[in-house]
């Protein structure tokens, strides 16, 4: 497991749809029909927003936010410590062994332990486990273990908040799309190495506690992903709690730049999906034939749908405020409702990512059991998957709708006193949070292709 966990901590930790169609081949035409996914999420978000206008028993909404167990484990402390310790020296194994097997390995993506690892192994099944278990990363993190052991803090950090994670995961996002990490591991080890003397450099200079809780944009998409699982360490330890109810918290989002953040990590996968579909193709074709460079053309739709993802958002915020008649400022209210839409990027990364983890699993078996003498390219299978498994990826998308809308409810009923005053406040999230979702369905709808005119 210590293995799986430390892979995130790559370059490739950001969207890769075009990865999915690349190691797992296109999708082509899809066994649900486009109207059966609208359809069926129209009926889903009109009911899930029918929840919010009739479930106004504010101390049941409490109460579900509030719960918390902590586990009676006999030498839990002692337990956790030793699994932290192995968990690092795993990870840290594992780092190198994917920088060894990327340089040295074969040079094919579909067979190569290094992309495997990191593309279904932390890509895939890492972010996976944050959001439906808890946050793994802290504990594992091998770049943070390196850096307490020498000397850092030599500058204090700059009053920038998380911005410089938000532009290095658009850097990343970018990167990922224009360069054949997946098809070239010698690329992707050379990335690693890169992001390794980034991040090592910045957490020495700044102090790691800085450094990964503000700017390494690794620690903080599994802290904001990690946010929607039940299992969250608190003051007294870990403690089980209701899914999503950490989302609630004002800790989580303290100012614009984790909102930027937030808004990116749901963008991040609409983008990756958007590429890989005909319309995605067409635009890109068409931002070519007007004069842009491809790698230019993609960075363009990468930062323009972003900015149209923020300000939609942002517009959500200033009608909240005018429709709730409240005196809480447009930006209170945008941190506030902020960390609802994680419930959607934890439902869309499981949509994209549960049948390509379960597709590739059995070839990243294979590459793990020998990862330093690999067997020919044949003996890297796949799983075959049912038409209906596009079915989970609808009922995917739609829990996490329905968890980001109770939990929007959930905040709106804590802010403000009256009934009418809270369900008011909700409705410009509401639209914005279906924008979203419906964006994310009908591009599950459409069958994928891959990327054009990016290398191979």
């Amino acid at each position: 497991m210590g293995l799986v966990l430390v892979l995130i901590a790559f370059v490739d930790v950001v969207a890769a749809s075009n990865v999915v169609a690349g190691l797992e081949g296109e999708r082509g035409e899809v066994a649900v029909p486009t109207w059966l996914f609208l359809i069926t999420g129209g009926a889903v978000i009109a009911a899930s927003a029918m929840l919010s206008m009739l479930m106004t028993d504010r101390q049941f909404i409490r109460a579900y936010h509030d719960w918390s167990r902590r586990p009676s484990i006999p030498r839990g402390d002692t337990l956790l410590a030793l699994v932290g310790t192995v968990g690092a020296l795993l990870s840290g194994l594992a780092l190198v062994l994917v920088v060894y097997t990327g340089f040295t390995g074969p040079q094919l993506g579909s067979a190569s332990f290094a992309v495997l690892f990191v593309f279904v192994g932390v890509r895939s099944a890492l972010t996976i486990i944050a959001y439906l278990f808890g946050n793994p990363w802290p504990t594992i993190n091998p770049w943070r273990r390196v850096v307490e052991l020498v000397p850092n803090g030599f500058a204090e950090y700059p009053n920038v908040g998380r911005w410089p994670a938000v532009v290095a995961l658009l850097a990343l996002i970018w990167i990922e799309i224009v360069a054949p990490v997946s098809e070239a591991p010698a690329v992707l080890a050379w990335g690693v190495v890169g992001y390794t003397i980034y991040t090592i450099a910045g957490a020495v200079l700044f102090s790691p506690d800085d450094w990964f809780r503000q700017a390494d944009p690794i620690s903080l998409w599994f802290r904001f992903y990690g946010a929607v699982g039940p299992f969250q360490r608190g003051d007294a330890g870990w403690e089980l709690r209701s899914p999503g109810a950490r989302l609630g918290e004002t800790d989580l989002v303290t100012d614009l730049s984790g909102v930027a953040f937030v808004v990116l990590l749901v963008w991040e996968l609409t983008y990756s999906g958007f590429i890989v579909t005909a319309p995605g193709v067409t635009t890109v074709e068409t931002l070519v034939r007007v004069g842009l460079p491809p790698v230019f053309a993609y960075l363009f739709l990468l930062i323009s749908g972003y900015a149209l993802f923020l300000a939609a958002y942002w517009l959500a915020s200033r009608r909240a405020r005018r429709r709730s008649g409240t005196y809480l400022s447009v930006r209170y209210l945008a941190l506030r409702f902020a960390p609802p839409l994680l419930g959607i990027a934890a439902g869309y990364h499981l949509a994209h990512y549960f049948n390509f983890f379960v597709a590739l699993s059995p070839s990243l078996w294979t590459a793990m059991v020998s990862p330093l003498s690999p067997p020919p390219p044949a003996a890297f299978t796949q799983v075959v998957l049912p038409g209906w498994a596009d079915l989970l990826e609808i009922g995917f998308v739609l829990a996490g709708h329905v968890l980001a809308i109770w939990v929007a409810h959930a905040t709106s009923f804590e802010l403000f006193p009256g009934r009418l005053q809270a369900i008011r406040s909700q409705f410009p999230f509401i639209a914005v949070m279906v924008l979203y979702t419906m964006a994310s369905l009908w591009l599950l709808s459409l069958p994928t292709t891959e990327a054009v005119y990016v290398q191979a």
